[in-house]
């Protein structure tokens, strides 16, 4: 792997997986496509930016001649496809654009791999990779006495996002099956870390909860997922790229699965502690219930057998320490904070979301 193409690099996995890279790997060059959407920004990775390894290019993973430019000016072996729309609330509110990046958009990016690859034969198959990151909520909702989530599980989607991006996973097989693309995926739980965009349920109640607003739980908030810390998951990803099988599936997880309520109560645990002299302690007296979003899966555990036997990756943080290293980061940097809220895509979302559920400032 010499030259990567990162897809949603500006994002928060995909800024969070470069500057893992840059960190390990001295020698490779990284591309990184990015729309710039509402959720992207090169505030991610400002301390990036001069770096000689690294182009950025402005860009939509649809525009196939674009995407078809860059294998050839960049000689791409690499793809680790990280772009897509990624809120489920946003999905329900606007599927159409779901359909478009995640469906579409991953089309493109196979095409052009298997031409630059495969017909061209610019790129030993052998020395090519297509990772496709994709999510455990393409397999559904998961009952109390049901077994975790693994690679056997059965596709069950019950979102717009979820179906879109259980769509894409079935074309990289498919490519994979038919073509013989070089092509892995991975199914990754909740993430949370640095520099996540804070319409996600972490960063809005840590930032909420600073401001002294209120915290908003759907529903009965006993919903159960497993979170995964965002550098955990980067460890993953390249451990599978360096000696993963080539046509590989993996679940990974964090091997931690909280009710909502019980991670925002930790959460406000965390900030009492890093915050002694707020105002507005306890931080857990700004919990609000709110109604829930329709089709709200009810619980989701990852099973992370595979890769942990194949390749000994495990989680390194726990949930306490990953949420501590979460709040000191978002504390430690209001001037990024401050840029994101700015925007105006995210004040009419939280407005739109969050008003109609009743949330009071």
């Amino acid at each position: 792997m010499k030259n990567i193409l990162i897809t949603g690099g500006a994002g928060f996995i995909g800024s969070n997986f470069i500057r893992y890279l840059f960190q390990k790997e001295p020698d490779i060059q990284i591309v990184n496509l990015d729309k710039l959407t509402y959720a992207g920004s090169l505030e991610n990775l400002i301390d990036i930016q001069s770096n000689e390894r690294y182009s950025f290019i402005k860009g939509d993973i649809c525009d196939h001649f674009l995407v078809t430019e860059i294998f050839h000016e960049h000689k791409i072996d690499t793809i680790i496809h990280f772009a897509a729309e990624s809120h489920v609330d946003r999905s329900i509110i606007n599927p159409e654009l779901f359909i478009q990046t995640n469906i579409y958009g991953t089309y493109s990016l196979l095409e052009a791999a298997r031409n630059y690859w495969l017909n061209e034969k610019s790129i030993p198959s052998d020395q090519a990779r297509f990772h496709h990151v994709s999510t455990d909520e393409v397999f559904g909702s998961l009952e109390p006495e049901d077994p975790p989530f693994s690679e056997t599980s059965p596709y069950s989607p019950n979102s717009p996002y979820a179906a879109s991006k259980a769509s894409s996973d079935h074309l990289v097989r498919a490519y994979a099956k038919t073509y013989g693309l070089p092509i892995s995926i991975t199914n990754c739980s909740n993430n949370y870390g640095p520099y996540q965009f804070p319409e996600k349920l972490i960063p809005l109640v840590i930032l909420n909860a600073i401001d002294g607003k209120h915290l908003p739980i759907y529903g009965d908030g006993k919903q159960v997922r497993d979170w995964l810390f965002v550098m955990d998951h980067c460890e993953a990803i390249w451990t599978i790229l360096r000696n993963g099988q080539i046509g590989g599936f993996y679940t990974i997880g964090g091997n931690i699965q909280p009710t909502n309520l019980d991670l925002v109560r930790t959460l406000c645990s965390v900030l009492d502690e890093l915050l002694p002299n707020s105002v507005h302690l306890p931080h857990a007296g700004l919990i609000q219930f709110v109604e829930d979003r329709p089709g709200h899966d009810r619980r989701y555990a990852i099973d992370i057998s595979k890769i942990r036997n194949a390749l000994d990756w495990y989680p390194k943080e726990s949930l306490k320490s990953g949420l501590r290293k979460t709040v000191s980061w978002y504390i430690d940097h209001p001037e990024w904070v401050s840029v994101i809220r700015e925007k105006v895509s995210y004040q009419n979302w939280i407005e739109r979301n969050y008003d109609k559920r009743g949330v009071q400032p």
